[in-house]
């Protein structure tokens, strides 16, 4: 059962033609498994190859926390974790592709299945858990890399560290992957991992960010670079909780909020096989949530700090909406699964 209004609220972009064929194939695999195809075939040279000619971007360079992009339209986490594709996924035109949800060991996430398909809806619920291969492998990953962008790496905490002693495990990713990111987020917004949301608020949370802050500054001194701090957090705010998280931001002196991540609300895919389904819901139905959180979180931090608009991209009017509620740039997850890299492109024009 569909939601009536989903497609007339949600304008999107035409997908290519290669892609809607090579969707066609993948979606009839279990979506985790389609997922991890694709980045492997992509990473193909001949295809890699190809995609570097079919989607090559105009250029429309911009400045933001001090750091060039080529334009405004990047990748979010969580798509590559584990910064195996970063060169594949740089051929499709990003200006920047943000890596991780890494954690300090590796784990195995959420038991399977954890990610499923709403096609009707454009959308995605997944609980994957922060499935990754360790802040080690990423870091190694991240060295070799060709691509000319801008290359985010986004922390978290293991499943089985407490949450009082979440702090040290954010340490030893910002650590390690500082010398090999241009900027660093810090992921206290999933509802995969059990107590995570709670570290966007109150006393956990300013504590986290000094205490992340104060490392980012002698990491800067021994490293003589300056490497940008985000904070990722969800739409599911309250307007009193969004407040609160923006004046933390600011008192703490964070370079960058990218708002949001994934939703625990429901009720724009009511009546849908998955609807009760665990973990955040990504994509076409939470673009007014998105949009609504990200409008308040850039009227309350101006230009002190960079924001970042995520959710709901589903065309190139959606991207340059975000940036006219004040997004800085954007970045693009569940779309791009929906409409494939004619999505990015689309974006690009229309935020040049």
């Amino acid at each position: 059962m569909t939601n009536p209004d989903t497609a007339s609220q949600h304008p999107t972009a035409t997908p290519d033609p290669l892609f809607r064929l090579a969707r066609a194939l993948l979606f009839k695999l279990d979506p985790e498994q389609s997922h991890n195809l694709a980045l492997r075939a992509l990473a193909l040279p001949p295809i890699s190859g190809i995609a570097g000619k079919r989607y090559q971007s105009v250029s429309s360079p911009f400045r933001s926390m001090g750091l060039q992009f080529t334009n405004r339209v990047g990748l979010a986490a969580g798509l590559d974790k584990n910064g195996d594709y970063i060169d594949a996924l740089g051929a499709l035109g990003f200006g920047s592709i943000e890596i991780g949800t890494i954690t300090p060991k590796p784990q195995d996430g959420n038991p399977k299945p954890r990610m499923f398909r709403l096609t009707e809806h454009e959308a995605i619920i997944n609980r994957m858990g922060f499935n990754n291969k360790g802040i080690d492998h990423l870091v190694k990953q991240a060295e070799r890399r060709r691509y000319k962008g801008v290359l985010g790496v986004n922390i978290g905490k293991n499943a089985s560290t407490e949450l009082d002693k979440a702090v040290d495990d954010y340490l030893i990713c910002l650590e390690r992957a500082y010398p090999v990111a241009d900027y660093i987020t810090v992921n206290v917004s999933s509802p995969n991992t059990q107590g995570l949301r709670d570290l966007q608020h109150g006393e956990r949370l300013e504590a986290l960010l000094q205490t992340l802050k104060n490392r980012q500054a002698q990491l800067a001194t021994q490293h003589g670079s300056h490497k940008p701090l985000l904070v990722k957090i969800a739409p599911d705010m309250t307007s009193d909780e969004r407040l609160a998280f923006c004046k933390a931001a600011i008192d703490a002196e964070i370079d960058g909020v990218i708002s949001g991540n994934t939703s625990n609300q429901r009720q724009w895919v009511a009546g849908h096989q998955h609807e009760h389904e665990q973990g955040g819901l990504s994509g076409a139905p939470i673009k007014t949530l998105a949009d609504d959180s990200l409008a308040e979180i850039a009227s309350e931090v101006g230009t002190k700090m960079a924001v970042i608009g995520v959710g709901g991209i589903n065309c190139g009017s959606d991207a340059k909406h975000k940036l006219e509620l004040g997004a800085d740039w954007v970045q693009l997850y569940s779309g791009l699964i929906y409409k494939g890299p004619a999505l990015i492109q689309d974006c690009i024009r229309n935020t040049a």
